[in-house]
């Protein structure tokens, strides 16, 4: 850990006062006393208890802050005790904790401060905007501002006493409980006015984002027709809403003005019917203040598995923000768990944050291309490196020197003798997930695959998670499907085993198949294609835990394939919210 951080930590205990750290250590001293198997080393989460949602991550004076849905009276979701926990970071990836934010207090927000973003407004003062849960149980918008902006770690929030700012009504016809999630606010730069997107749904299952307008950021008249809407596919959660360059992978910041024919526009909601995030690509009429996707929900007859998902394994109310120090945009998303209601309780804590992912359109536009923030690379050490080594079909590799419980790998294949490939047939249903299940990695392939890395593996292989490839012919051209494997991950049947799995728009003939897998005790993260389709997973194995886990590469195809290149590294723990 660096001076700089060291730094930063004990100027943050100077400010706090020695009776706050004192309070604030003995409401979490329990914490030492819980059941830690899982609990990942390099994953934002809190010291303990429930986390959700990543609400209004930003940079400010130099630092990172991270605001989330947090319930700091135990491990499990409370319908009145939600507040916004905050912890600062130099780096996104070392994070101290700072008091909560916002906590329930007003009639506005009695019964839970939930979802909301930050907004930098006049002369660059963040603002957050939040849902407030009223006495009625109803979902009011609500404003508050730092108590002081010189403050660069923003420890003290205030409430405007305009709250709340935007309400549900008879005349809007706005459904009072299912209006909620704030976006930032972006200016118009032909009225100047500030707008903002809110989610929601109609009566008809209709999912629709509600765009309000603003002079003063506090006086909000909601706009006559919806940002975008879609009918059947209900709630709209979380919905953000960003640029992105056609070419190039620097990051846009939605106030400033732009060539549009340079851009393209992101439209990410949250579906919570099925709990998972769909993201549209398209373009923004800035006059009409309506959003027209490329290939949205209604173009694909809402067939949910022809629509693109930022992720196709555990991946929740995401939430970006532009990073103005290294021009990238940056994407959070939480991931929930996989174990039961009484083993959450039992660990005292639920949810962590996945690994910031630096986001921009793939070259072909039809897409965005998602890579663990460079920051995480400081935590590698015991690099493992070889290449140009044959797999043959049946074979089990084990890649050893690394800590497998705590690691970072990458591989890539070659493969050739396409010809061979199992030809996808047009009977089968064209579900990834489906077609996984069907490909058990166990299983002796036909062909090209599976092959890929077994993660999290007992010595005896009674518990292991995989994750692979599997190449199909299908119209003089190949498919190329990737899975998430989870159904061996542990002999503790009470968890949830689902087996994810999606697409790869990869050409195996020029291009090469590479996963990227960040495995951390209890998830495991993984990007195929250089980002092109990731799938995050948790697992909760009983015996390959700690230094009893293993790591492989695998083929259980057929036919032949060629490891190009592998490299792995034990990953550091990093310092995140612990209690000094």
């Amino acid at each position: 850990m660096g001076t700089s951080w060291l730094l930063a930590t004990f100027s943050v205990i100077i400010l706090y006062g020695f009776a706050h750290i004192e309070a604030f250590h003995q409401t979490h001293s329990s914490i030492f006393n819980l059941n830690q198997t899982y609990k990942p080393s390099f994953h934002f989460q809190p010291s303990k208890n429930w986390m959700n949602d990543p609400n209004g991550p930003m940079r400010y004076k130099g630092l990172y802050h991270m605001f989330y849905q947090h319930n700091p009276k135990g491990a499990t979701w409370s319908n009145n005790s939600i507040v916004w926990g905050h912890s600062v970071s130099k780096d996104l990836v070392n994070w101290f904790p700072l008091q909560h934010a916002l906590t329930p207090s007003q009639p506005y927000d009695i019964n839970g401060c939930w979802s909301g973003s930050t907004t930098f407004v006049s002369n660059d003062k963040p603002t957050i905007l939040y849902t407030g849960i009223d006495i009625h149980q109803h979902q009011t918008q609500n404003l508050a501002i730092p108590k002081n902006v010189s403050d660069p770690f923003l420890r003290e929030w205030i409430k405007s006493p305009k709250n709340p700012i935007m309400l549900p009504n008879i005349v809007n016809k706005i459904n009072a409980t299912s209006f909620r999630d704030p976006t930032t606010a972006w200016i118009g730069h032909h009225d100047g006015l500030w707008r903002v997107l809110v989610g929601s749904q109609q009566k008809d299952n209709r999912g629709i984002t509600l765009l309000f307008k603003s002079k003063d950021f506090i006086n909000w008249i909601q706009a006559k027709y919806p940002f975008y809407s879609a009918k059947k596919i209900g709630m709209l959660e979380c919905p953000d809403f960003f640029p992105v360059l056609i070419n190039g992978t620097f990051g846009l910041d939605t106030s400033i003005k732009y060539d549009h024919d340079s851009i393209r526009y992101v439209l990410k909601v949250s579906l919570i019917d099925v709990s998972h995030d769909y993201y549209l690509i398209g373009t923004y009429d800035t006059i009409k203040d309506v959003y027209i996707p490329k290939n949205g929900f209604e173009q694909n007859n809402n067939e949910l598995t022809l629509v693109i998902r930022y992720d196709y394994g555990k991946f929740y109310a995401s939430k970006t923000f532009y990073d103005d120090a290294k021009k990238r945009r940056v994407l959070w998303g939480w991931i929930n768990e996989s174990s039961i209601r009484e083993d959450d309780v039992q660990k005292g804590w639920s949810g962590i944050q996945a690994i910031p992912r630096t986001l921009w359109l793939d070259k072909s536009g039809k897409q965005l291309i998602q890579w663990p923030i460079v920051e995480i690379e400081k935590l590698r050490t015991n690099p493992i490196n070889f290449n140009s080594k044959v797999l043959k079909g049946g074979t089990l590799l084990e890649i050893v020197g690394v800590t497998a419980a705590q690691a970072d790998v990458e591989i890539s294949f070659e493969v050739n003798e396409l010809e061979k490939a199992q030809a996808l047939d047009p009977s089968w249903k064209m579900d990834p997930q489906h077609l996984c299940n069907e490909n058990d990695a166990k299983v002796k392939g036909v062909g090209l695959g599976p092959f890929g890395l077994l993660v999290l593996a007992s010595k005896g292989m009674q518990e292991y998670t995989r994750i692979f490839f599997k190449v199909f012919r299908a119209n003089k051209k190949h498919v190329v499907l990737m899975c998430s494997d989870q159904c061996r991950s542990s002999l503790n049947h009470k968890n949830d085993l689902t087996t994810y799995g999606a697409f790869v728009d990869v050409d195996p003939i020029h291009e090469e198949l590479s996963i990227r897998s960040l495995i951390d005790h209890s998830v495991v993260e993984s990007f195929g294609a250089k980002g092109k389709t990731c799938i995050t997973a948790r697992v909760y194995p009983t015996l390959a835990i700690n230094d009893k886990a293993h790591l492989h590469a695998f083929n259980n195809g057929t036919v032949d394939v060629k490891i190009k290149k592998l490299s792995a590294w034990s990953m550091n723990k990093a310092n995140i919210n612990e209690i000094h």
